[in-house]
């Protein structure tokens, strides 16, 4: 099975400030762009990544949690697709904690995300999907599904002045724990 490794749009693009499109057809233009997401997100040390990235406006992306170079702690899940998805429910509790984006070259910032999140998106396949993501993989799915709605992550940052270089970030890796900014019930 050939993949392609797809170029990565970066900010200034105005690509990445659109508004996906729902995904209508499951043709093997789409088996295909989901091949080569997949493959572009494990060969850019990538956990997750959305089809506006790449320049193709459809609510599509990939969660694909794993120890990368960028990401060595994050969980290992199989890499998913996941089309047309939104957030069904989500916890009170927001936590903030840094994030970087293969669009947002050598940047890293705190940004608050819900901690528990329950949502539905199309599989490959066509078949609904419902599931209850929390802590990191909540974090990619709230990150890329801003992707969709023409958001970069740096757009959530509160404190702009608090961005970090990734080297910046990695440096200080150990001294910056997650701060958590607001505890509230979380789903049941």
């Amino acid at each position: 099975m050939w993949k392609k490794q797809l170029t990565v749009l970066t900010v200034g693009d105005p690509r990445l400030r659109l508004m996906a499109e729902p995904v209508v057809t499951l043709d093997r233009p789409l088996q295909t762009l989901i091949k080569n997401l997949i493959w572009t997100a494990e060969k850019t040390n990538g956990v997750g990544i959305a089809a506006p990235q790449v320049g193709v406006a459809k609510q599509l992306f990939i969660v694909a949690s794993r120890p990368t170079l960028r990401y060595p702690h994050a969980p290992t899940m199989a890499p998913t697709p996941m089309i047309n998805p939104h957030i069904v429910a989500h916890s009170d509790d927001r936590t903030a904690d840094w994030e970087g984006c293969l669009s947002v070259p050598d940047q890293r910032g705190q940004v608050a995300r819900w901690r528990e999140i329950e949502v539905e998106y199309g599989d490959r396949h066509g078949q609904m999907k419902r599931q209850v993501f929390t802590d990191f993989v909540a974090r990619i799915f709230q990150h890329e599904l801003d992707h969709l709605q023409g958001t970069v992550f740096t757009d959530r940052v509160a404190d702009p002045t608090t961005l970090l270089t990734e080297q910046a970030y990695f440096d200080q890796l150990d001294s910056m724990p997650a701060i958590v900014t607001d505890h509230s019930d979380s789903l049941a």
